[in-house]
């Protein structure tokens, strides 16, 4: 039995609207998060690439802010989930609960039945409980007792967590890392960031007054604008190169899937789209590079043993790896054609 819960395909955002939504939402989000403005963008961008996001750093750096933020400025349900190693995977799911009246078993919700799931310091839950995130964030739907529940759309998982050599974190699982569309890093605040930190956070939490500038209907517009960016068949094959690049190298015992090629050029098409253009360029692919790639990554015991991280690692493919022939020619700029539709002329270059 399935009891779906998808709303209706809807229309996409004018180039005016979608740039008013989106620059609300990251505005909105940088009243909480000072001097962030490249992690804020990102964040935003993986949620309308339809993927998950996975904040590692140390504590204090603000990971949970910067996910409690983006969750309150979208008027939508929101769910936290806090992973401690008692935690079962029921919490997170839900389970069926025996109703003497109606002599019947009836399901109640677990927490991921929201539009958005903030799972703080996830990798403090055993894998038993970690792997309760597995269906929901790939298929969007929950199984319980042979039952399958869809979620709602947007749906995403913005989960933290603290670096895996800490006491009492358990690593996530490969399947799990592969699910989360990018891993992004807080880093510590810039001294004039701190200080504007503290002249406006010492007397009151500005994530106290924080108020929705978004809705869940908006939040699928953007979702659908998203989609029609343009990504020639240049980027997708520069894409598979890369990806094949790390399937390759010695360097590696685990390489890219092909699921981290889709959600590649889909977080490529978000932050075209958040830049004001509709098609994707080789630069937005380096860019994501990291954030997209890394953590699904599995360094072989040489390169651990030379201090070797998948970061750098990822880095030095993208430096090495060749672009696209024509990229001098920026065909990839539609509007720096003056004889008509520059993505038809890209495209008939057989490139």
């Amino acid at each position: 039995m399935t009891t779906p819960t998808w709303d209706a395909p809807v229309g996409p955002l004018t180039d005016d609207e979608f740039r008013a939504a989106s620059s609300a939402i990251i505005g909105n989000i940088e009243q909480v998060i000072e001097g962030k403005g490249a992690t804020v963008k990102l964040a935003l961008a993986v949620m309308l690439a339809e993927g998950h996001l996975l904040i590692e750093d140390v504590p204090g750096v603000g990971k949970t802010k910067l996910a409690k933020a983006l969750a309150r400025s979208i008027d939508c349900s929101v769910r936290r989930i806090q992973f401690t190693p008692d935690l079962l995977p029921s919490d997170v799911t839900g389970v069926s609960v025996y109703n003497q009246e109606t002599r019947d078993f009836e399901f109640k919700p677990g927490a991921v039945f929201a539009n958005l799931v903030v799972g703080d310091e996830i990798n403090r839950a055993s894998p038993k409980t970690q792997s309760a995130l597995l269906e929901c964030m790939e298929e969007r739907q929950v199984t319980v007792d042979g039952t399958t529940y869809e979620l709602q759309a947007p749906f995403m998982v913005i989960a933290t967590q603290n670096p895996i050599e800490m006491e009492g974190t358990y690593p996530l699982p490969e399947a799990q890392r592969d699910r989360f569309t990018a891993r992004i890093a807080m880093g510590y605040p810039d001294p004039r960031a701190e200080l504007a930190m503290l002249n406006g956070h010492g007397a009151l939490d500005p994530l106290s007054s924080l108020r929705a500038v978004a809705d869940a209907a908006l939040m699928r517009r953007m979702i659908a604008t998203v989609r029609q960016v343009h990504a020639a068949e240049a980027v997708q094959q520069y894409a598979i190169a890369f990806v094949n690049a790390t399937r390759e190298t010695p360097e590696l015992r685990l390489g890219a899937s092909p699921r981290s090629t889709l959600q590649l050029i889909r977080t490529a098409k978000a932050v075209a789209a958040l830049e004001g253009r509709d098609y994707v360029l080789p630069d937005d692919l380096q860019a994501l590079a990291v954030p997209v790639m890394a953590h699904r990554l599995i360094p072989t015991a040489d390169a651990q043993l030379n201090r070797r991280t998948t970061d750098t690692i990822v880095s030095e493919i993208v430096h090495r790896l060749p672009l696209p022939h024509d990229r001098a020619r920026n065909p990839y700029d539609t509007r720096a054609t003056t004889n008509g539709d520059g993505r038809a002329q890209y495209e008939s270059r057989g490139l």
